[in-house]
C-alpha cells in the first residue's frame, strides 16, 4: 500500500492491513448488521461507477444528510471522494431555510438522505435548488429513490477502470469536503478542507490516542461534524470495529450491547450521564447512600498519576471497588477511554470519570483546523486536568498579544467557500485566528480561557469571561443551561434554564404545588433556592464578575428551539432575543 495521502486511502489501507469481518456495524430491524472491509470497498466502488453513469464530474458537490450515523454514509463518502467530487455533509436538525441556503451555495447535484423526516424538509425546499438533480434515501421510503439503485447501477465492474483513472487524478491538496459551520451568528460558512488537511490531522492525532487494533468503538456524535468524522478515519486506520448508535435515546442500551473500549463524547453528554448517576445515588438510603456520596467526594478530588499521595490512592481503590465499578458496568464494562471535544469540559467531570477508571481525554480544535490542534494523552504524563492537552505534532500554536490562540499547520483549511473576504479575516500571515483566548503553561499544556467574541465589558470597563462563569454554574444539579449577559451594562446577570427533572423532584419533596414550569419557577422557595446556587457559584469570582441578578426560563433550551447550535453551543444572540423581556426586566428598560 502506498502512503495514505487521500481520505479514501484509509478504506483500502484497512482492507489490506486488517481485512476485517466487522468494519462498520449498524442496527437493521433490531439486529446488528456488519459490513466487512471487503464489502465496504466493493460497495464504495459500485457507488463510484453508478455516480459516473449519472454524470457526476470532478468537483461536483454531493450532499449527505443523516439523522443518525450509519454504514451507508461511509460507503457514500468513499464513493464520492475517489471520483474527485466532494462530500457535503449537512446537519439534519438545521432549518429548512438553511437547507436551501447550503444546497444552493454548494450547488449540490445530488442529495442522499437518511429517513422520511429529512426527506420532508428536503422536499419542502427542493424546488428552490435548481442544481439538484435527484434525491436518494438510505431508508426505504415511498416516492423516493432508494440508494440500493446505485449499487445495482454500478454492479458491472467492467467500468472500474474509469473509477481508477479518477482516483489517480485526485491529489492530496484537492478539496475533499465542504463543512458548513453551524455558526452562532449569521449564515453558515462553507469550510473548505482538502484531503491533506484531514489526512495530516488523522495521522498526527493517531499518535495521541490509545486505540488498539481489534477493539470496538461506539459512534454517535454527528458524522457531519469534522470531530467524529476525523475519528472515524482513525478507527479505520487502526482496525477498530465501529458500531453506530441508534440515537441519543438509545446510547445507554447500545453501550451495554456493544461493550466498546472507546467512544467520543461532548461535555453535554457527560453532564447528563453524571447527573443521572448522581440522581440514582440520591435514591439510595442509609449506608449505601453514604458510601455512594463518599466515593463521589473522593472522585471529585482526583488527580492523575497518583499526585494526591498514597492515602488518597487507598481511598480511591476502595471507591472504585464499591461504587465506580458499577459506573463502568453501566457504560458497558469495557470502556477504557473517552475523547471529548466541541466545548469546554468541566474539571469536575474530568476528575470524577478519571477516578472511575474511565478517563476523558479532552482535546481542542475547530472545523477550520480539521479539527485537532491539541489533545490530552494519558500515556507519558500527557494528561493535565483543566487543559486541552499539548499541541499535536506538525501543528504550530502561538498566543497573540491579546491572548488569542493562533494556529499554523497542514490542518488549517483552504478557506471559506466563495468567501475570500471572510477567509482573509481569519487567516493572516499563514496563521488561523481561532477566536479563542488561551495560554500555554510551563509544561506545554494549552488552556482555553474564553471565546474572544464572547468576552464583554461592563459599563464600568471591566472584562467578563462568560464561559468561565457558565461552567461553574452548570456544576449545580439545579441548572441545566445558563447564559451570562451584561455587555455594556452595569453588572453581569444570567438567564438560567433549570434542570426540570431534578427541580420537579425537589419541589415535590418540599411540598411545593405547581401546575406547570411557569408556576414552578415563580415560587418564592424555588427562587430562594436558586439564589443559594448563584451565591455559591459566585464565590470564586471577583466582585465585578459576580452574577448580580438572574431569571429562570420556563422552556428547555434546544437545537430545534433555536437556543443551541447542532453541536450544543449557545446561540447567544438568539437566546438574548428570545428572552428580551427578561433582559429588559433585569436592567430596567
Amino acid at each position: 500500500m502506498q502512503k495514505i495521502t487521500r481520505l479514501f486511502d484509509f478504506a483500502y489501507y484497512q482492507l489490506e492491513q486488517f481485512n476485517m469481518e466487522k468494519s462498520l456495524i449498524s442496527k437493521v430491524n433490531g439486529e446488528w448488521e456488519a459490513t466487512s472491509s471487503r464489502e465496504y470497498v466493493d460497495q464504495a466502488n459500485a457507488v463510484s461507477r453508478a455516480l459516473l453513469k449519472l454524470g457526476v464530474a470532478v468537483n461536483d458537490k454531493i450532499a449527505v444528510i443523516c439523522m443518525t450515523n450509519r454504514t451507508e454514509w461511509h460507503i457514500m463518502d468513499i464513493g464520492v471522494l475517489q471520483l474527485g467530487a466532494q462530500n457535503v455533509p449537512i446537519y439534519p436538525t438545521i432549518s429548512e431555510e438553511d437547507y436551501a441556503y447550503i444546497l444552493n451555495h454548494s450547488e449540490a447535484k445530488y442529495c442522499f438522505i437518511s429517513c422520511a423526516e429529512v426527506l420532508e424538509k428536503v422536499n419542502t425546499i427542493k424546488s428552490q435548488v435548481p442544481t439538484l438533480k435527484d434525491v436518494f434515501s438510505f431508508d426505504k421510503i415511498d416516492g423516493c429513490r432508494h440508494w440500493s439503485e446505485l449499487l445495482e447501477l454500478g454492479s458491472d465492474d467492467s467500468e472500474q477502470e474509469a473509477v481508477e483513472k479518477r482516483k489517480e487524478g485526485v491529489k492530496p491538496e484537492d478539496l475533499a469536503t465542504l463543512i458548513y459551520t453551524s455558526g452562532t451568528t449569521g449564515r453558515p460558512k462553507g469550510v473548505m478542507l482538502s484531503h491533506h488537511n484531514i489526512v495530516s490531522n488523522v495521522l498526527s492525532s493517531k499518535e495521541y490516542v490509545p486505540f488498539d487494533t481489534g477493539s470496538s468503538a461506539l459512534s454517535f456524535l454527528p458524522i457531519c461534524h469534522i470531530f467524529e468524522r476525523m475519528i472515524m478515519y482513525i478507527y479505520q486506520y487502526c482496525g477498530i470495529s465501529v458500531y453506530f448508535a441508534e440515537g441519543l435515546d438509545k446510547i445507554s442500551d447500545n453501550l451495554k450491547e456493544v461493550k466498546p473500549e472507546v467512544m467520543t463524547v461532548v461535555p453535554r453528554l457527560l453532564e447528563k450521564v453524571y447527573d443521572k448517576i448522581v440522581a440514582k445515588g440520591s435514591d439510595l438510603t442509609g449506608i449505601k447512600k453514604m458510601i455512594f456520596f463518599w466515593a463521589v467526594k473522593v472522585g471529585l478530588k482526583y488527580e492523575p498519576y497518583g499526585a494526591n499521595g498514597w492515602w488518597y490512592e487507598k481511598k480511591l481503590a476502595i471507591a472504585r471497588k464499591l461504587i465506580f465499578s458499577k459506573w463502568r458496568e453501566g457504560l458497558g464494562g469495557n470502556l477504557r477511554t473517552m475523547v471529548s471535544g466541541s466545548a469546554a469540559l468541566q474539571q469536575r467531570l474530568s476528575r470524577v470519570f478519571g477516578a472511575a477508571g474511565i478517563p476523558v481525554m479532552e482535546g481542542y480544535g475547530l472545523t477550520e483546523t480539521s479539527p485537532v490542534i491539541s489533545v490530552n494523552d494519558e500515556r507519558n504524563r500527557g494528561w493535565k486536568i483543566g487543559s486541552v492537552g499539548r499541541v499535536i505534532r506538525g501543528v504550530e500554536v502561538k498566543i497573540a498579544s491579546d491572548g488569542e490562540i493562533l494556529c499554523k499547520g497542514p490542518n488549517v483549511m483552504m478557506g471559506y467557500y466563495k468567501d475570500p473576504e471572510k477567509t482573509n479575516e481569519v487567516i493572516k500571515d499563514g496563521y488561523f485566528h481561532t477566536g479563542d483566548i488561551g495560554e500555554i503553561d510551563d509544561d506545554g499544556f494549552l488552556r482555553i480561557t474564553d471565546r474572544k467574541k464572547e468576552m464583554f465589558k461592563t459599563s464600568g470597563g471591566k472584562y467578563v469571561a462568560p464561559q468561565l462563569l457558565e461552567n461553574r454554574f452548570k456544576q449545580s444539579r439545579f441548572i441545566e443551561q445558563v447564559m451570562v449577559i451584561g455587555e455594556g451594562e452595569k453588572m453581569p446577570a444570567a438567564f438560567i434554564q433549570p434542570n426540570y427533572d431534578f427541580l420537579s423532584e425537589w419541589a415535590k419533596r418540599h411540598q411545593i404545588d405547581f401546575a406547570d414550569n411557569t408556576q414552578l419557577i415563580s415560587n418564592e422557595k424555588v427562587l430562594a433556592r436558586y439564589q443559594e446556587e448563584v451565591d455559591k457559584a459566585n464565590e470564586q469570582f471577583a466582585k465585578w464578575e459576580k452574577v448580580k441578578q438572574f431569571r429562570l426560563t420556563p422552556d428547555s433550551w434546544t437545537v430545534d428551539g433555536g437556543h443551541l447550535t447542532p453541536t450544543m453551543k449557545l446561540k447567544r444572540k438568539m437566546v438574548k432575543e428570545k428572552y428580551r423581556a427578561l433582559y429588559n426586566d433585569i436592567y430596567g428598560y
